[in-house]
């Protein structure tokens, strides 16, 4: 039986890279497919539900993506490197309890306690890209390790429990809003500044393009006169400065430090970047991608929560395989885009 899908599979594959690379249409298509997918899903959702469309309920949507998109800005430098950061989730939760640790039981004055735990997760990067760079491991396997090792300092200084006294200042940057209760919350303004400054470096700085020249081809960047390693080290260290941010904006917007509250971020981080068209071969992708895929992501999850006929317990598995999609279209079809660009 595989004898006869395969080679069908890849004839298909086959056909459409060469229609794909002859036709500027498709190739155009092609880029702008995420795209097409965020207004198909906004369009399919604002049909099905009455409140989905409506501006408080958009605005809900930036205000859930807001810390994933934090996150996001962080990861989408590791996959245009074709590495990858499985330490982002425990990182982050490491920097919140470090930041309520030293606030709540040993009262030191903010900045201290959130510039300590923002230290801790950028140290944490650091070092993932120094044992990748350095020692040649993995970043699969150095994340991984970095992963246990931020768990098991978030268990050991919270004991397993739960602190609820956190500074004014997560709480500002977590909960509050700017111009009353239906003003812009400020999470929403530090995602914007954080995707933003993240453009600026891809887009209009040399280590931007030396992280696009070493995603795309390594080899070749180390023979241009790139320091490949050191640019590893940095995205890497980028990586942690993000996951430090987002677990401080996570504890605000819960007022408490939880061991496991962000347990959930490292699949939606990269399912989000990935959605948006970020190759996870590197090279490929940017923040304009990662927008997208945060709104795709977002637009997707809430518009499940706004059609109450559909299974609670389909809602996960709906979303899992539009990502499962996604990953596909992106693997097999991304060597037929150009690399080393963003929209």
């Amino acid at each position: 039986m595989n004898s006869v899908i395969k080679p069908r599979l890849n004839s298909f594959v086959d056909r459409f890279r060469g229609l794909q690379a002859s036709s500027p249409w498709m190739r155009r298509f092609s880029m702008l497919a995420q795209v097409w997918t965020l207004i198909a899903l906004f369009v399919f959702f604002s049909l099905a539900s009455d409140s989905f469309s409506r501006p408080i309920n958009l605005r809900n949507i930036l205000t859930q993506v807001s810390t994933l998109a934090i996150f996001a800005s962080g990861m989408t430098f590791v996959l245009l490197l074709g590495q990858i950061d499985l330490s982002i989730a425990a990182v982050a939760a490491l920097s919140a309890m470090i930041s309520a640790h030293l606030y709540s039981k040993l009262g030191y004055a903010e900045p201290i306690p959130s510039l300590a735990g923002i230290g801790a997760a950028t140290f944490m990067g650091l070092v993932s890209g120094v044992a990748s760079a350095r020692f040649r491991i993995p970043t699969f396997m150095s994340t991984l390790a970095m992963s246990l090792i931020a768990g098991g300092l978030t268990t050991y200084i919270s004991k397993g429990r739960v602190i609820t006294k956190v500074s004014e200042l997560s709480m500002t940057l977590g909960s509050k809003r700017i111009g009353g209760p239906d003003g812009l919350p400020v999470i929403v303004i530090v995602a914007i500044v954080t995707l933003a400054v993240g453009y600026v470096i891809l887009r209009y700085t040399r280590f931007g393009r030396y992280t696009y020249m070493t995603g795309a081809n390594r080899s070749a960047a180390r023979l241009a006169g790139v320091n490949t390693d050191r640019v590893l080290v940095v995205v890497m260290t980028i990586s942690g400065f993000c996951a430090g941010l987002a677990g401080i904006i996570s504890m605000g917007r819960l007022h408490s430090a939880q061991p496991d509250a962000t347990d959930s971020f490292l699949i939606d981080t990269i399912g989000a970047v990935v959605l948006g068209g970020t190759s996870l071969m590197g090279g490929r992708g940017g923040m304009p991608q990662t927008v997208i895929g945060l709104l795709i992501y977002g637009t997707l999850r809430n518009g499940l929560d706004n059609i109450p006929s559909i299974d609670i317990y389909l809602k996960e598995f709906i979303t899992g395989t539009v990502l499962l999609v996604a990953l596909l279209i992106n693997t097999v079809f991304a060597g037929t885009a150009e690399r080393d660009r963003t929209i």
